[in-house]
């Protein structure tokens, strides 16, 4: 080949390139438009996030709901799915607790997550900028005595605790916690005297802080309480092992009815992922809705979904009464005014939420604008 004929070759090899350099470069913005978002989603290894973790197991069978989710790395990454059109990638991140999830919000490594709404409500009042989108559920919780008790019912549970001679020490596993709030306001509104001070032997009911959930088991048993409240599927899982009694379900707690569909856990997002995601976010809500739908419907196949996935018992997970759903019924949002009421009686607020009403703070804590299409 002369030295002619190898330059003509450079210059079409050279001149090619800048043709796919020049295509790529005008077909820029694009592209970039078709560039996933990534977003840290977070859920605790609970039953009160089986809608989500439901999702993540079942995602490409859910197809049929019209949105699901394709796994890139089990349980820990996936595309959120509008029909075959990929929408964001999701990281996913196992958080220990609420107030965790909060925290990595604050700092700016959480987008997306489910956690207490307690919890997204401290976060708040500290100054996170993020907003609750949807319930994930409603009830699940109960009051548990030790395994050989025969009591039931509200009416058995109150004439126990008026004829103890000491106060009756009633366990919990949080202070902002949906189970401690419920049966301090439910106790106080049947006339019993609730303390925390153990050294109140004029009360009724001495609330006592365990910590964490897994001192549950262990305290009943020692004699450390009389009894404990509890998320699902705790109580159920006490029960199944025969180290527990479940006295009564939570929302039967007087008055009648105002117990029923007390919010607990909520999915929230921050600010800016709102407003530059809204599309992700409302689908992210429909997917919560309908596989929250399946799960009430399919209690047998959660518990075997949730017993793979967190190792919690699937006799338990089927017995539990935790109804899961994204509707903020009025109920739910009295019971968000009830948090608020008594968080701020416990001078748990230092921030934006101090001294404030449910009506003054709702478009603080509240976007329920992705909920419209479900």
């Amino acid at each position: 080949m002369t030295r002619m004929s190898l330059s003509v070759l450079r210059f079409k090899r050279i001149f090619g390139l800048f043709l796919v350099l020049a295509a790529i470069l005008s077909a820029g913005p694009s592209m970039a438009e078709e560039k996933l978002p990534v977003l840290n989603v977070g859920y605790i290894f609970t039953t009160h996030h089986s809608p989500f973790i439901v999702a993540m197991a079942q995602n490409e069978e859910f197809k049929e709901f019209g949105v699901h989710l394709r796994p890139v790395v089990d349980k820990l990454k996936y595309e959120l799915m509008d029909g075959d059109k990929p929408l964001a990638l999701f990281n996913i991140i196992v958080n220990k607790s609420g107030s965790e999830t909060t925290t990595m919000f604050a700092q700016g490594n959480m987008d997306i997550a489910l956690a207490s709404g307690t919890a997204i409500m401290a976060g708040i009042d500290q100054g996170t900028p993020m907003k609750m989108l949807c319930p994930t559920h409603v009830d699940g919780m109960g009051l548990v005595f030790p395994p050989q008790s025969t009591l039931k019912g509200w009416d058995q549970v109150a004439e126990y605790i008026r004829a103890s001679e000491q106060p009756v020490k009633i366990g919990y596993h949080s202070p902002t916690s949906a189970p401690r709030i419920i049966i301090e306001g439910a106790l106080q509104k049947a006339g019993l005297k609730v303390t925390q001070d153990a050294t109140a032997q004029d009360a009724d009911v001495l609330l006592v802080d365990l910590k964490s959930t897994s001192n549950f088991i262990p305290a009943l048993t020692s004699g450390q309480v009389d009894a404990w409240v509890g998320p699902a599927p705790h109580p159920e899982v006490s029960e199944l092992k025969k180290v527990g009694h479940i006295a009564l379900d939570l929302r039967d707690l007087p008055p009648a009815g105002a117990w029923h569909n007390f919010p607990c856990c909520v999915m929230a997002a921050r600010d800016a992922v709102i407003a530059e995601h809204p599309e992700v976010l409302r689908k992210t809500v429909e997917l919560l809705t309908k596989s929250g739908h399946w799960c009430n419907e399919h209690k047998p196949e959660e518990g075997g979904i949730l017993a793979g996935w967190t190792g919690s018992p699937a006799e338990a997970v089927q017995k539990s009464t935790i109804i899961y759903t994204t509707e903020p019924s009025e109920n739910w949002m009295l019971g968000q005014g009830t948090y608020l009421d008594i968080l701020n009686s416990m001078n748990k607020f230092r921030g934006e939420l101090k001294g404030k009403s449910l009506a003054e703070v709702k478009d603080k804590l509240f976007d329920f604008s992705f909920l419209s299409k479900n």
